[in-house]
């Protein structure tokens, strides 16, 4: 579950660069809300003017869907990849490894019963 933006031109600015995928964070805290579920990986998504792409994640332990855990995480991303003298034409934001709240747990049935002894 994510989201991405492609921009009507290429982002150079860095604190234009973060703003954006602050809005695209909003966009996946909305939808994880919608759908109530989390997620425990994120993935950050960045497409070059030269049209290279880069993706970075990490997995977390527990799952998350807050807005401020998801723009900390993608922001902390974004800042280990190299932009010297780069623009930015597309940012995206996905989690995976989704929790769902509203998911039942499968119950494994047995194949066999033989009186009271289950197989």
């Amino acid at each position: 579950m994510g989201a991405e933006t492609s921009f009507a031109r290429d982002l150079s600015d860095y604190s234009e660069m973060l703003q954006e995928l602050e809005q695209i964070a909003q966009i996946v805290e909305q939808r994880l809300e919608q759908h109530e579920t989390r997620g425990r990986t994120l993935t950050l998504k960045v497409k070059f003017s030269d049209y290279q792409q880069l993706t970075r994640s990490k997995t977390m332990l527990a799952p998350i869907s807050e807005l401020d855990t998801i723009f900390e995480i993608a922001k902390t991303l974004f800042e280990s990849i190299d932009l010297e003298n780069r623009s930015i034409r597309l940012l995206g934001i996905s989690l995976s490894n989704l929790d769902n709240a509203k998911q039942l747990q499968a119950i494994q049935l047995p194949l066999f019963q033989n009186r009271n002894i289950i197989f």
